[in-house]
Parts: C-alpha cells; structure tokens; sequence
C-alpha cells in the first residue's frame, strides 16, 4: 500500500462496523455524558492525557455546533456518535469518531472558523476542531444532515507530522 492509499484508508476508516455507538438527542444536558464517555474511550485505549482531552473538547465542540447551528438549538433531534479504535500502523494509537445528524445542510467548503483576528466570545469551534485533531472532515449526508469525521492519533512516527495523516 503506498502513502496515497494510506492515508485514503485512514480517512474512509475501518471496514468494520463501530465499536461504540452513541445515540443522543440533540439536548445540551447529554453533553457532558458524551464528552466524558468518548474521553474515557481515549483513555483506555492508551491516548496521552493531552490526547483525551483534545478528543473531549473537540467532541465537545462538535456536537455544540449540530445543536446550537445545525438544528437552531432544538433539544429532540437526532445525533449518532460512532467510534472505531484505530490500530497502531506506525502512527500511534489512535481514534475516529463519525457524528452525524439530520440537521440543516452546509456546504463543507463554507465551515470554517472565524478569523482569529476577531476577538471576541464564541464562533471558535471549527477552528478548535481542526487545531486539535488530525482530521476533520465535513460532508453532507443524504439525503438530510451532515457527516463529521475526526481522526486522532497519539504517537505520531518520527518525521510525520500529524497534520500529513488524511490529508
């Protein structure tokens, strides 16, 4: 397998089904249960401390955002959680966590944070998201929601850097 089809493995993921699977409402109470339980996940499976607290927050985030802009804070929408524990291939342990939702569709290429030069609360989610994990990905479902893919690896092989993996 060359380095191409590498990283498009690891972006696609697993061909197995997810070893966890979160089903939730989209209702900010079952935030802290989602953030903590895919945290401890990370934990488990040998992910830093800095590692497990980068996945909480950027799940934390992502799941802020399906609820607070995808579905204009409705508390009774869908939202599935699927985590697949990643083999090390030479780039650490690692996690990908799907969420997905039936929220208002986005074009991906227009998810973006604002510009940091902007200082002000809030609006730093997409780009939390992006800084803290090796890939985030957007698409849009169909034929309703939006898909978030998110890939996190501990222990990066000398001479790779983590921002290289699904890129």
């Amino acid at each position: 397998m060359n380095e191409s089809e590498r990283r498009e493995a690891m972006r696609r993921g697993p061909l197995h089904g997810p070893d966890l699977t979160l089903n939730m409402r989209s209702d900010p109470r079952f935030l802290t249960g989602a953030r903590g339980l895919i945290a401890s996940v990370a934990e488990k499976i040998g992910l830093s401390s800095t590692s497990c607290a980068q996945v909480a927050l950027a799940i934390d985030e992502a799941l802020c955002n399906v609820i607070r802009h995808g579905y204009k804070k409705r508390s009774d929408a869908p939202i599935w959680v699927m985590v697949w524990v990643l083999a090390d291939e030479g780039v650490g342990a690692g996690l990908r966590i799907v969420i997905e939702d039936e929220a208002e569709q986005v074009d991906p290429s227009k998810i973006r944070g604002r510009d940091l030069a902007d200082v002000r609360p809030g609006g730093l989610g997409v780009h939390i998201i992006r800084e803290v994990m090796d890939v985030a990905e957007y698409e849009m479902r169909s034929p309703v929601g939006m898909r978030l893919t998110l890939v996190k690896y501990d222990r990066p092989s000398p001479g790779v850097e983590p921002a290289a993996v699904g890129a």
